[in-house]
């Protein structure tokens, strides 16, 4: 079993992140931001060194200037831990961890689809989740895109009426 508060320890002592940048929001959460030259350093030792063997999910946000990935996996005792990286939104480009959790493919692929972030070394396959026809360049979970965009592709469902 691990404990959050050493996860919390063993993370700041192994890496020198300041305590301040890992938080335990509550019993067996633990979430930390991580600089993305190190992200594969610490998600190999998460996995490796502290057993955190599970992907749950990864979730993309558009925070302006950046997108944020959050990486969450758990342990087999329950606790999820939550590594947080960034990457600039005018270049956008992420490493696969496939090599680490090969279920990954498709919360990569959602990331691709949604958020326009370039995964180097993702398997060749089918986009996830839009469908294949979906316009280049249109990723509906930026904070700067509008269903305007798609320009007439997708046009909205017309009610009709029975008489």
């Amino acid at each position: 079993m691990i404990n959050a508060n050493k996860a919390k320890k063993e993370l700041a002592e192994k890496f020198g992140f300041d305590t301040e940048r890992i938080s335990v929001p509550r019993e067996r959460r633990v979430s930390l931001e991580v600089p993305y030259d190190q992200f594969r350093q610490v998600l190999a030792h998460v996995v490796n060194g502290m057993e955190f063997r599970h992907l749950c999910t990864i979730t993309g946000l558009d925070e302006g200037e950046s997108l944020a990935f959050i990486y969450h996996v758990a342990h087999a005792d329950g606790t999820v831990l939550s590594l947080k990286t960034r990457v600039p939104k005018t270049a956008p480009v992420l490493q696969t961890i496939t090599d680490i959790f090969p279920d990954g493919t498709s919360y990569e692929r959602e990331l691709v689809d949604l958020l326009g972030a370039r995964v180097e070394g993702l398997p060749a396959g089918h986009r996830y989740p839009l469908p294949d026809n979906w316009p280049a360049g249109q990723y509906p979970l930026r904070k700067d895109w509008k269903a305007e965009m798609l320009d007439g592709v997708y046009p909205k469902n017309e009610v009709k009426s029975n008489g």
